[in-house]
């Protein structure tokens, strides 16, 4: 069974996403950040929590992760976990892992935040990670801010929250969600398989 490495790097959620990641088919390890990450057959990057504590946390291990990734392991990284794929945050200083092009910005307008709850998921490219998932699927979300994607595509959906933003993105062995699948019942269960099988071929 191939093992994901859940790496903690001082957020919140861990328990939850390492049980689920399990019910989904793989052996899940909480680390802290380790130059062992070559080792995995997967890695997780989740959230929740501040940008600029994380990107400073992993610092010590940003080479390591970044060429173990773009060497083709494959990677998810959830809500605070897909804002470090982009290169820099409203949220404060950093810099992040520079797999994409692009920043996080706050989410504003007249609704509360953070955005908290259920909410659709709207299809905008077909990818394996949503295989067998409805267009507007409901999932659960957390979080303030959300990536800008200087290129589009990488969007594999969108969700409306005052205004439309990217809710998950993907590109070969990157994928990231802005919402909780770990928290997002079958729905979610069933985008942690899809990855499951994606780290498994």
């Amino acid at each position: 069974m191939p093992q994901v490495l859940i790496v903690d790097y001082g957020v919140g959620n861990l328990l939850s996403l390492r049980f689920a990641l399990e019910k989904a088919g793989l052996k899940a390890k909480i680390v802290a950040p380790t130059e062992k990450l070559k080792e995995a057959d997967a890695i997780a990057l989740p959230g929740v929590g501040n940008f600029t504590a994380a990107a400073k946390a992993l610092e010590p291990v940003k080479q390591e992760l970044v060429e173990t990734i773009n060497a083709g392991t494959p990677v998810l990284g959830i809500c605070l976990g897909l804002q470090l794929y982009f290169e820099s945050s409203e949220e404060g200083p950093g810099e992040g892992l520079g797999f994409f092009a692009g920043k996080d910005i706050y989410l504003k307008g007249p609704v509360k935040v953070p955005h908290m709850g259920w909410n659709t998921l709207q299809k905008v490219r077909d990818n394996e990670l949503f295989d067998g998932v409805d267009d507007g699927a409901y999932v659960y979300f957390v979080h303030s801010l959300y990536p800008v994607p200087v290129d589009r595509n990488i969007v594999c959906t969108e969700t409306e929250y005052s205004k439309t933003f990217a809710s998950a993105v993907a590109c070969k062995n990157i994928y990231g969600t802005q919402f909780h699948p770990e928290k997002s019942g079958e729905v979610g269960l069933r985008i942690l398989k899809n990855f499951a099988k994606a780290v498994a071929r």
